[in-house]
């Protein structure tokens, strides 16, 4: 299809309301899909990391508890 003019590609034949909106609301669906998706990765992280830092200080107070076992079955 080919248009005189760009008033007449916007108007799309009397259905450009519909098309852009079309267009607009495709082109927001997917920004906030993008940016929703790396929220979820960001939170993931963050989970990850506290989930590591919270291993590593359980693995230390085993160990501690452990050594303190041995100390006292010493005496």
């Amino acid at each position: 299809m080919q248009f005189d003019s760009i008033s007449a590609f916007l108007a799309m034949g009397g259905y450009g309301f519909y098309v852009w909106l079309s267009y607009g609301v495709s082109i927001l669906v997917l920004a906030l899909l993008v940016l929703s998706s790396l929220s979820n990765h960001k939170k993931t992280k963050q989970h990850i990391a506290q989930r590591q830092k919270r291993e590593i200080k359980l693995r230390q107070a085993a160990e501690l508890q452990k050594a303190q076992a041995s100390a006292d079955t010493r005496l």
